[in-house]
């Protein structure tokens, strides 16, 4: 079984800052690519940024220099710093993993149960 567990999430005022943290556990034989996603109310879910297990990263053009996304594979965690927030980033956060339980397993990709995130104007 494995879970993932999200933390961090809150309320700030717009220009502030939020670290998310997402801890994998369970029976992990080894993690690939580590994510964030977010869903606001009414929208489809959306990739907010993603790194792979060497520590390549790719963001969503509407965090770009604002957001970074950094892991820890000693400890099987994603983290997502997110600086000078604004309202639009409201929305619930999601981390997502690729994870593979054994070597002859095949890669699954697991959710967190999400975080919400609100930014006041």
């Amino acid at each position: 079984q494995v879970q993932l567990v999200e933390s961090g999430g809150g309320l700030v005022q717009a220009g502030g800052s939020l670290r998310l943290s997402c801890g994998a556990s369970g029976s992990i034989f080894s993690i690939n690519t580590m994510a964030w996603y977010r869903q606001a109310p009414g929208k489809q879910r959306e990739l907010v940024a993603v790194i792979s297990r060497g520590g390549t990263t790719t963001y969503a053009d509407s965090v770009k220099g604002r957001f970074t996304i950094s892991r820890d594979n000693a400890k099987n965690t994603v983290y997502l710093q997110m600086n000078s927030l604004k309202p639009d980033d409201t929305a619930v956060y999601y981390c997502n993993a690729d994870i593979r339980i054994s070597s002859s397993y095949r890669w699954n990709s697991y959710w967190g149960q999400g975080t919400q995130v609100t930014v006041s104007s």
